[in-house]
């Protein structure tokens, strides 16, 4: 009876240790296997506002997401987070976002499963900003600065290039309005170069917040008042790198005689460096605060940088792969013989662009061509990327299209771009106007977690420049001289394409990355205005003229 008992006992123990178990294993794989994901961290499908940051007294109006060392402590305690929503997307999710928003690359279940880079070692070698050293602008006028003097005349422009080309002479004529004492008439954008966009300057800045910002430094009107037709007017090509002196001495004295002067062209008619230290923080302010975007565009940006922050942390990758681009350089590393033939013809028929015989070769192995879609996805690989980061082509339309692309979304599958992120609906306001789809590729690029440009064009420094501004923001200026120069010996196999290579090319891009230093001045041995464009573009690193270093010792 005892051993029945007994028997009996230990049966029943059993059992309950085995329903125990049970329970325990069937716990464990709900944990693992069910995920909710915060309503913080989908995608925001919808049109939101546009918002102002402040930092003191600087109000960053072109800036979408907080200072940069707010950022790096915010992702670095969330990268966890990041990493398990993106590896746990449900397909219910990806296929809600497809049918509201039709970003092509969803299509594809690859995507089903992304990846941000694990690790605290890992996100401060790809991710991590450089150290800051507590640089931030500094941009106010100094004490002595005075309201506008009763203006002289009037300054029409005529800005010329794309958007950033643009946006810098637009900077630099607010100088120039300053210091010849002019009212400025709102710029007009150029609607005859090789992109031939019809946009004003409404269409692409916001106009009155531009009149308004500067209204304690310059006079700025948006046409010229009624009545005035017989006032004297005179056409003037402001010559390249001008000083102070040739603006006070030659043009100002231009008004004993004439009362409007129209700039035949805006690029580039300031020197970098050597001006008045008022004058530099005023083609600060007008850059980074006073011409920001158009609503619609703003909003647009917005709407794209949301839907790439869903993802997790991104590059913005500047692929000038376009034909212009091409055609400009005479690069034609990789083409066929007809693409090559095509290039050379837009090249010679295009009046303004002066060099029309180049050696494509020689430029590229000098450093001067922009990488290629296969070279810039060996660079990311020996950079380290996962092939599933999340990366945002700004650019237009790449010139051999998605068969040109396929050498990079080999190495890396997850290529977006406002076409794959946006509908056609939502893109329509903005199409057939180059500049304004720039516009929306400059937002998503100063926004990115890290900002990689294929070239060094006018994009590149502005972007660069802007992300410096803002807390020096991670920036990987690739050596284009010393990547090609790899590359072509793996190709003739006296090298290969291991980690050897990719530590090499890491190890040359350390102090690539976007670190605080004083512009560049002019190469050695250049005289005369080539000295001058050899320079450091003040707009690609407004330091130190517009950025200070506080003094940690007295805290925030």
């Amino acid at each position: 009876m005892r051993r029945r008992k007994k028997t009996l006992v230990v049966v029943v123990i059993r059992r309950l240790l085995t329903c125990a178990i049970c329970i325990i294993a069937l716990l464990g794989f709900l944990t693992v296997h069910i995920y909710v994901a915060p309503l913080n961290r989908l995608p925001r499908l919808h049109l939101s506002k546009y918002t102002t940051r402040q930092r003191g007294h600087i109000s960053y109006e072109n800036s979408i997401t907080e200072p940069s060392s707010t950022r790096n402590l915010s992702r670095r305690e969330t990268i966890e987070e990041n990493e398990i929503q993106n590896q746990r997307l449900t397909s219910e999710h990806i296929n809600n976002t497809h049918e509201l928003s039709q970003p092509h690359f969803l299509t594809s279940p690859s995507f089903a499963k992304l990846n941000t880079t694990s690790g605290t070692q890992d996100y401060d070698k790809l991710w991590k900003h450089p150290p800051n050293r507590n640089f931030v602008p500094c941009v106010n006028p100094n004490p002595n600065y005075i309201s506008p003097l009763e203006s002289r005349g009037y300054l029409l422009v005529h800005t010329n290039g794309g958007l950033n080309q643009m946006r810098a002479g637009i900077c630099d004529m607010v100088a120039i309005a300053r210091i010849i004492n002019a009212t400025l008439v709102v710029p007009e954008l150029d609607k005859r170069s090789f992109w031939q966009d019809t946009s004003k300057f409404s269409d692409v800045f916001d106009e009155d917040h531009f009149i308004n910002a500067l209204s304690k430094d310059i006079r700025v009107i948006k046409k010229l008042p009624k009545g005035i037709d017989g006032l004297t007017k005179v056409v003037k090509h402001f010559k390249s790198y001008s000083g102070l002196r040739y603006y006070q001495n030659e043009i100002a004295t231009m008004w004993d005689e004439y009362k409007v002067i129209r700039a035949a062209k805006s690029d580039s008619r300031l020197v970098n460096n050597g001006l008045p230290p008022d004058i530099q923080k005023l083609r600060c302010r007008a850059c980074y605060e006073a011409l920001r975007f158009s609503t619609k565009i703003r909003s647009m940006g917005q709407l794209l940088v949301d839907r790439m922050r869903s993802y997790g942390l991104y590059i913005a990758l500047h692929l000038r792969y376009e034909k212009d681009m091409l055609a400009f350089s005479g690069c034609n590393h990789g083409l066929s013989a007809s693409e090559a033939a095509e290039l050379r013809k837009i090249r010679k028929n295009t009046a303004y662009w002066k060099v029309k015989d180049i050696d494509g070769k020689v430029q590229r192995l000098k450093g001067n061509c922009p990488l290629t879609p296969k070279e810039v996805g060996i660079l990311l690989t020996a950079l380290g990327y996962a092939p599933n980061t999340p990366i945002y082509i700004a650019a237009g339309e790449i010139y051999g299209g998605e068969s040109r692309l396929a050498s990079l979304g080999s190495r890396f599958t997850m290529l977006m771009s406002k076409e794959k992120l946006a509908t056609k609906e939502e893109l329509k306001p903005f199409m057939n106007h180059s500049t304004q789809m720039a516009a929306l590729d400059y937002i998503v690029s100063v926004e990115s977690d890290v900002f990689i440009p294929s070239y060094s064009g006018n994009m590149a420094r502005a972007v660069e420049g802007h992300r410096r501004y803002l807390g020096h923001r991670k920036t990987i200026s690739p050596d284009r001289k010393a990547i090609v120069r790899l590359i072509d010996r793996i190709g003739r196999g006296t090298e290969k394409d291991n980690r050897k290579v990719y530590e090499r090319i890491i190890e040359i891009h350390k102090t690539r990355q976007g670190s605080p230093r004083r512009r560049k001045g002019p190469a050695s041995g250049t005289k005369g205005l080539e000295r001058h464009r050899s320079e450091e573009s003040f707009y690609e690193n407004p330091l130190p003229d517009c950025l200070c270093q506080r003094d940690s010792s007295r805290g925030s």
